[in-house]
């Protein structure tokens, strides 16, 4: 490419950066919910020989499925918009090429294609036929979306949590024009730590905590709702938590005696936990002194019952330990040996946490 080439070339690129020609930006397409109001972004250029004819006496209009005015006319921002087909108001500044526009009591029948036309004084008159945007009203308001952050990182809601971590639950909402504003509420206790943040077409609250047992299964709701004029519009998505712990033997665990002493221990944990009694320290299994009986209570809690020959009460200790793959736990019964004795029943740090006075039956 020789010199004169160059030049050309250089003048031609030149001319395409400084030549401004009628062009607009709107969103393709937006979301109206039926009884509220509608925002279109809007921002316009035209070309520089028109900019002495754009001034603050410059006229909006919008046309709704064609681009004639006669027939497709439905605003203008010089009249009054109360008799016109969109209730409404252009919120930008014309002269400033922002064409931003709020339409209000929006109903199924504004559905539609919208054009966008300039007209300013002299010979500025410009319908942006090449560019529209669809406004689709809609009887329910969007859902909106809960998602779970474990340790600061997005996880699916099928995965197991475990006990202790930092969790946080999420809702956001894409939020449609409404007045007041929509809210985002959860229906979870009050003592959970809640935070919220807004921006214009984002609604976002989250709930803090630490995951614990007492969260297993539990179903987290969160709830968007728009104050119409004429009515209430609401939409909730729901997330159940699913928490991982070690065992946790219940207080109730105890023993009773007539002729035979029975003991049972209550465990809960996730995944299910195991149970065994140990007489002395070691593990019992069923024997002509010895009968040990399992029940599933649910899918995380198991209960066991051991019943004694008194021979094994005078002189043995009887613990219950459970076991899954977090951790275990266990509980003491310190067993009467004696026909007036006290009976201690302990946990697994052998502190004594009840006394019940046994009266023996003379055998």
């Amino acid at each position: 490419m020789d010199t004169a080439e160059k030049i050309i070339l250089f003048c031609f690129l030149l001319q395409g950066v400084c030549c401004r020609d009628f062009n607009i930006t709107l969103p393709q397409k937006i979301e109206a919910l039926n009884g509220s109001c509608v925002i279109i972004k809007c921002r316009f250029e035209i070309q520089k020989q028109y900019d002495k004819d754009l001034t603050e006496r410059a006229t909006g209009l919008w046309l709704k499925d064609g681009i004639n005015v006669n027939n497709n006319l439905v605003f203008n921002s010089s009249t009054s918009s109360q008799n016109s087909f969109m209730k409404g108001n252009i919120t930008g500044k014309l002269k400033d090429k922002d064409c931003t526009t709020v339409f209000h009591e929006l109903r199924s029948y504004h559905s539609g294609q919208y054009y966008f036309r300039i007209e300013g004084e002299g010979e500025l008159t410009w319908t942006y036929k090449e560019t529209s945007v669809s406004i689709h009203v809609v009887d329910s308001s969007p859902k909106p979306t809960v998602q779970l952050y474990v340790e600061q990182k997005e996880v699916q809601d099928q995965e197991e949590v475990l006990e202790g971590r930092s969790v946080s639950l999420r809702c956001s909402a894409e939020t449609l024009c409404s007045s007041p504003p929509p809210t985002l509420t959860w229906s979870s206790t009050p003592r959970i730590p809640l935070s919220e943040s807004s921006r214009l077409e984002e609604l976002i609250s989250d709930l803090n905590f630490t995951a614990t047992h007492r969260q297993h299964r539990v179903t987290f709701t969160c709830t968007i709702t728009y104050q119409l004029q004429d009515e209430t519009k609401t939409a909730q998505d729901s997330i159940t938590l699913h928490v991982q712990y070690a065992p946790k033997i219940s207080p109730s665990s105890s023993c009773t005696r007539t002729d035979v002493t029975v003991c049972f221990c209550e465990a809960d944990g996730n995944p299910s936990p195991e149970l065994e009694w140990h007489l002395s320290g070691r593990p019992v299994t069923n024997s002509s002194n010895t009968f040990i009986s399992e029940e599933r209570l649910s899918s995380t809690g198991l209960r066991s019952s051991i019943t004694l020959h008194q021979s094994l009460t005078h002189t043995s200790t009887l613990q219950c330990v459970s076991r899954n793959t977090h951790g275990n736990a266990s509980q003491l019964f310190q067993l009467p040996s004696s026909v007036a004795r006290e009976f201690q029943f302990c946990d697994s740090s052998n502190r004594r946490t009840s006394v019940i006075n046994l009266e023996m039956k003379n055998m």
